[in-house]
């Protein structure tokens, strides 16, 4: 930390702002599970590691079930700092891969809900539409999960050949399919006794315990970052924010459930609208952003994910990085919800949480 440069301003519309450096915050050791890795053999061991920092080289691997989100939040904090201007062309591509994204995470998580409550049938339908959502990305960038796709300044490549026209067939084909998903269990009777009144996790809690996203909305507040904070293009589109009324289960399923309609329904008006032009604004291959820092949060899948990186200004590295992630304070509201609850009733809980582990632990 001594190499730490001694002029420490950051400058912005205020002007001369001090920098927070290490001897200002102080460090701390930080406990990072890993593992287990495999259900067998070796997998078994589970290790808790004690860190004192850490490097991060890709953004997918936050939330590996939204990792177009990750990049996006990621490429927005560089783009602030560096008051970088992104072409219109790629703020349309991000939210489409965004919102099919979102479609695409929902569908495990609404697969796996299923799965856990008994019921194999929506796993397999859920698991069907979402090879088609991973087809697309694979078209787009070469892969299926971990994209590394958007680039500071717009994203790496333009949409192929066939693209829009293979997006606006899911579009259509996808609308009817969450009819088959609702006809199997929202009005399911065993569906409802298992969710019902179950896990409530009321709106004072909520916001106490810093919840956002779904199991936010599921508690009546209408908050959603595209609405509240339009961030990229998300202001031309028209779309409802879901939201619960009983804060229980059975209301975290249903505002998932709507919010695929939704986000369905931003990619429609985004094929159809999308303009031609460049898709990424030039820089150099390598380019040390001006000293200071930025913030920027977005409307991720799980909820509110926010980057904040310094720049020291004469490397190409950040010298810190620091994430807020949704399952982080998501997961932190599990014990209010399951006191007095049955361990079966401990499984439906958290799974409709929707928490994804290295999302909690960055």
């Amino acid at each position: 930390m001594s190499d730490y440069p001694k002029n420490n301003f950051s400058y912005g519309p205020g002007g001369q702002v001090p920098l927070l450096t290490a001897e200002k915050v102080g460090t701390e050791e930080f406990i990072v599970n890993m593992g287990p890795q495999h259900p067998s053999t070796h997998g078994v061991c589970r290790l808790l590691l004690k860190m004192d920092g850490e490097v991060i080289p890709y953004t997918d691997r936050i939330d590996y079930v939204s990792a177009m989100f990750c990049n996006h939040g990621f490429c927005m904090a560089v783009e602030k700092l560096a008051e970088i201007e992104v072409p219109e062309r790629a703020e349309y591509i991000r939210v489409i891969m965004d919102e099919l994204n979102r479609i695409a995470s929902h569908l495990i998580w609404l697969g796996t809900f299923a799965l856990d409550l008994g019921a194999i049938t929506p796993f397999l339908y859920c698991f069907r539409e979402r090879e088609m959502i991973l087809d697309l990305f694979e078209m787009t960038c070469g892969q299926r999960m971990t994209f590394n796709y958007m680039r500071a300044g717009g994203v790496s490549r333009d949409l192929p050949e066939g693209f829009i026209s293979k997006a606006k067939e899911f579009v259509k084909y996808f609308k009817p399919r969450v009819d088959e998903y609702e006809a199997i269990l929202t009005e399911n009777p065993i569906f409802l006794g298992r969710t019902k009144g179950v896990g409530i996790l009321d709106k004072k809690t909520a916001i106490d315990y810093s919840v956002t996203g779904p199991n936010l909305r599921a508690t009546g507040l209408k908050w959603d970052l595209r609405k509240e904070e339009p961030y990229s293009v998300y202001d031309r589109f028209e779309f409802d924010i879901p939201t619960g009324t009983k804060s229980d289960t059975w209301d975290r399923y249903i505002v998932r459930v709507q919010e695929m309609r939704q986000a369905n329904r931003i990619v429609e008006q985004a094929l159809e609208s999308i303009p031609e032009g460049e898709i990424k604004t030039k820089t150099k291959p390598v380019f040390k952003p001006p000293q200071g820092e930025a913030y920027v949060r977005i409307e991720s899948t799980r909820g509110e994910m926010g980057f904040y990186i310094v720049s020291e200004g004469e490397k190409t590295m950040p010298y810190r990085a620091k994430l807020r992630t949704a399952s982080f304070s998501n997961l932190a509201a599990l014990p209010e919800m399951t006191r007095g609850w049955k361990i079966a009733d401990l499984v439906v809980i958290f799974a409709s949480l929707d928490v994804i582990m290295p999302d909690v632990d960055r």
